[in-house]
């Protein structure tokens, strides 16, 4: 069957989260291995993906006001086509032919992997329409049947050489109240552990110093033949491969987040100290309505564990202001979990109501004028604890693996502490890669300034040498 020109260049949007970022570099692996190329401008492009996140209702306004810009190019390029990938493809594909006539290809989160196959296609009509059984019409055994779990093994297009991202779980069986996730990326589907383990050392050997695993929640990881401690075995065989320095993981539940995950995380050197963990709300009465299956004193009482074991944790989380029935008194719970717990970075988001879910049938109470104002104030309460927390950093010394040019543009290195803050400094380019140790020297709301301290560098790439061993 004739196909869609291989010499056609390639341009990729991603919205979202990193799993999204992950999908992106496997569709670039896709495409690359088919023969495509790729341009970092639309403008060139022949063929332009937006690889979608449905998570907040102002994510699919960002796409469809996207592709209403996009009209104007394929005005000037007739020839140009246009795909609309991921989730809000998986869920919404009958709003995206409605609504965007002009998009030619649509696909979800579960046949990315056909994608060659739709280009194929695309070739012979108009427009491709492609979209595999969600959880609603599809049980767990259906969609591992169908094939679904293919897209474990696609191999990834990545730019990054210092720091990789791997999946090991895909899927979500918690169907919390306000969330589509279940929705848009099927139930839970865990990846074999001699793949992952596999990925890692091909990982390693190519130079890739610092792993985060993903996981819609990654303590629901299930090897073959597992014995309930998977995710814990997991980590401890990923420590083990030699090349690697760091390992992160994202995300974790707060009702699996358990003493033996945190005792293997202070036993293994090379998993840093560093834990997202959302909470959502302080309020027992709106996580009940969450149906997150956790109150505020459980939950607190895990991240005194944490500390208790791993003193210096870094720990960050994600809220939600503005859920439905939200009294004052219930918000205010959520700004005392920030100053009890002292997150070092939170991921808040106003409360939007999403297709499907359980939230959906929940009379609002607020209108987006309070949830504005309690956003507002909730964010203002956290940026001040983290310029207090980071300000606390100052005369110390810090362990930096360099990943690249800071995003500023003013010719400073930027690298993470193992805790997950970010430090900028001045270096040169042939650091990026390498460990080194960094003195702060300022803090600020966002990140550090630091300076290399006594020109240290603690391991270089594709050597045998482990900083922490």
């Amino acid at each position: 069957m004739k196909g869609l020109n291989k010499n056609l260049k390639v341009f990729i949007q991603t919205y979202g989260c990193q799993m999204n970022e992950h999908d992106s570099e496997k569709i670039a692996g896709i495409l690359e291995s088919a023969g495509y190329g790729f341009v970092q401008e639309k403008e060139k492009a022949d063929l332009i993906l937006l690889n979608t996140c449905t998570i907040r209702e102002k994510s699919e306004q960002k796409v469809f006001s996207e592709i209403g810009r996009l009209k104007r190019l394929k005005r000037k390029n007739p020839n140009l086509k246009i795909g609309v990938c991921g989730c809000i493809a998986q869920r919404e594909k009958e709003k995206i032919i409605e609504r965007a006539p002009e998009v030619d290809l649509v696909f979800g989160t579960l046949n990315f992997s056909k994608l060659p196959q739709f280009l194929k296609e695309l070739g012979q009509r108009k427009k491709v329409v492609n979209v595999a059984p969600s959880r609603d019409s599809e049980s767990s055994e259906d969609i591992n049947e169908a094939g679904l779990t293919q897209s474990f093994g696609i191999g990834a297009k990545r730019e990054d050489g210092v720091k990789a991202l791997v999946t090991v779980m895909e899927g979500c069986n918690n169907f919390c109240s306000y969330c589509v996730v279940p929705y848009v990326r099927g139930p839970e589907r865990s990846r074999s552990e001699k793949e992952i383990v596999d990925e890692i050392k091909n990982l390693a050997k190519d130079g890739f110093r610092e792993i985060t695993l993903l996981g819609q929640n990654v303590n629901s990881y299930k090897a073959e033949n597992g014995n309930g401690r998977d995710f814990i075995n997991l980590l401890g065989k990923i420590n083990e491969i030699s090349g690697i320095e760091r390992i992160r993981f994202i995300t974790s539940h707060p009702k699996d987040f358990s003493v033996e995950l945190i005792n293997a995380m202070s036993g293994l050197p090379k998993v840093c100290e560093h834990m997202h963990l959302p909470v959502q709300s302080g309020s027992n009465k709106i996580l009940k309505l969450m149906k997150r299956k956790y109150t505020v004193e459980e939950y607190k009482e895990k991240v005194d564990m944490l500390r208790e074991r791993i003193p210096n944790t870094g720990i960050s989380t994600d809220i939600i202001v503005g859920f439905p029935s939200e009294t004052e008194e219930d918000y205010n719970g959520t700004l005392r979990i920030l100053e009890e717990v002292e997150y070092d970075s939170i991921y808040s988001f106003k409360y939007s109501p999403r297709p499907q879910t359980v939230a959906l049938s929940l009379k609002e109470t607020l209108s987006d004028e309070e949830k504005s104002k309690r956003f507002s104030k909730l964010q203002n309460l956290q940026k001040a604890i983290t310029l207090r927390k980071n300000k606390m950093e100052e005369g110390r010394i810090k362990e930096i693996l360099v990943e690249g040019e800071s995003a500023k543009g003013d010719g400073k290195l930027t690298g993470r502490t193992r805790e997950n803050k970010v430090v900028n400094f001045e270096g040169d380019r042939s650091l990026i890669g390498k460990l080194v140790e960094v003195r702060i020297k300022k803090g600020y709301s966002n990140s550090l300034l630091g300076e290399i301290a006594n020109n240290t560098v603690l391991g270089n790439i594709n050597t045998q040498c482990h900083c922490e061993e």
